[in-house]
């Protein structure tokens, strides 16, 4: 089979989704001839990481330590682990010695691969949130939009298997005799015959809907008052596309006018019209149903542990360790203030892309999402690793 489907592959790689939660990108591919940067750690010390001192370490603790509960780690944490569990959750002054004792600050840069050889040390911090829809099991009355569960026909090829440089790229499609073809896209979905079946609940709102799938999960609170979570499952293997680009590039918005609570105004203002602009980002996120047990605590991130607010980040993890605290240097998109802190790398998203790039969880609800949606922010990154560790390889787990 490897022969008969590799044209195929290649070429449906190149629009291929990484297989992530699809949350807004910051532009488009880089040409074919254009290199990505080279990531580099610059080493520096606790003083120069701006607010180190002022931050409340505590409330990143509990953060920190659900990475040390996952493998993903891996060797090089177990000491630091070990000793953090010692640590009582309210004791800052001990947590900030451990923490400066065991690890040391890495300033994270990029350099170009050209004859520039251009040296950026900030990027773009976005927000993600975990939203609140109203929905039911069947369908009815305002309940008209579907959210759907992974179909049984989607196939996910792992290119790494094959050819070793591939490895860590993903493409989806599904099987019609010994080939794989493109699996249908947005506006194929659309009608519902494609999933019928594979509803998971309905929801009363198709921006509702739509701006789920870029967060990549939610809660949806059922008319008997009880409430379900979807998490993140899969996607059809279509690459993401930004409807607010869309739009700008329509004359329909500004760029400053392009942000979450823009677009929703927007599409609210213009019903006939939304079709139209969905259909424009083919991808489409399936999701899983999962239990909330714990209403106060977040959705698990894709290191597999619940996801705390305001300390966790979402990174691209072929860039950066996923499950390692990060210090964060950016500003709040709401009100301006310094925004400094330390985080922890236990998320990603199909449109983080870069050593550069991060999306900050800010957790669940309206004041929430409006920040998550208003936050487009230059911001710095450092990473804190062990002391006596080699650096991560970007790349290698």
């Amino acid at each position: 089979m490897r022969g008969g489907v590799l044209l195929v592959l290649l070429a449906a790689l190149a629009t291929a989704c990484s297989g992530l939660p699809e949350r807004p990108a910051d532009g488009g591919p880089l040409p074919a001839t254009e290199l990505p940067p080279l990531l580099r750690y610059e080493p520096t010390v606790w003083r120069d990481l701006p607010g180190w001192q002022q931050d409340e370490l505590q409330a990143a603790w509990p953060a920190l330590l659900a990475s040390c509960t996952t493998p993903r780690l891996g060797e090089a944490w177990r000491a630091f682990c070990s000793a953090a569990a010692t640590v009582r959750p309210t004791d800052a002054a001990a947590q900030r010695a451990l923490v400066e004792s065991a690890l040391r600050p890495w300033r994270i840069t990029t350099v170009s691969q050209d004859a520039r050889a251009e040296r950026r040390d900030a990027g773009l911090i976005t927000g993600y949130y975990e939203p609140v829809l109203n929905g039911a099991r069947q369908r009815g009355g305002a309940f008209q939009t579907p959210l759907y569960a992974v179909p049984d026909d989607l196939v996910t090829v792992d290119l790494g298997e094959l050819y070793p440089a591939l490895k860590g790229e993903r493409i989806r499609g599904r099987l019609q005799g010994r080939r794989i073809t493109p699996f249908p896209d947005r506006a194929q979905i659309a009608d519902g015959r494609a999933l019928a079946g594979k509803e998971i609940v309905w929801v009363d709102s198709a921006i509702d809907a739509f701006f789920l799938q870029i967060q990549g999960s939610g809660r949806v609170r059922l008319p008997d008052g009880r409430t379900l979570r979807l998490a993140f499952a899969d996607v059809n293997g279509h690459p993401y596309r930004a409807i607010g680009r869309y739009l700008v590039e329509r004359g329909e918005l500004t760029v400053e006018q392009a942000t979450a609570p823009g677009l929703r105004e927007w599409l609210a203002m213009n019903p006939a019209r939304q079709a139209e602009v969905f259909n424009t980002n083919p991808s489409v996120v399936f999701f899983r149903e999962e239990p909330i047990g714990d209403p106060s605590v977040g959705p698990r991130g894709a290191l597999g542990v619940p996801l705390t607010a305001g300390r966790s980040l979402a990174v691209d993890p072929r860039q950066l360790p996923l499950g390692a605290p990060l210090y964060l240097a950016t500003t709040h998109p709401v009100d301006g203030t310094a925004l400094q802190r330390l985080m922890v790398a236990q998320d990603t998203g199909g449109a983080i892309r870069g050593a550069l790039r991060a999306d900050f969880f800010w957790g669940l609800g309206p004041a929430a999402g409006d920040a998550a949606g208003r936050m487009r922010q230059d911001g710095a990154l450092w990473l804190l690793w062990p002391a006596d560790q080699p650096l991560p390889v970007p790349g290698i787990p």
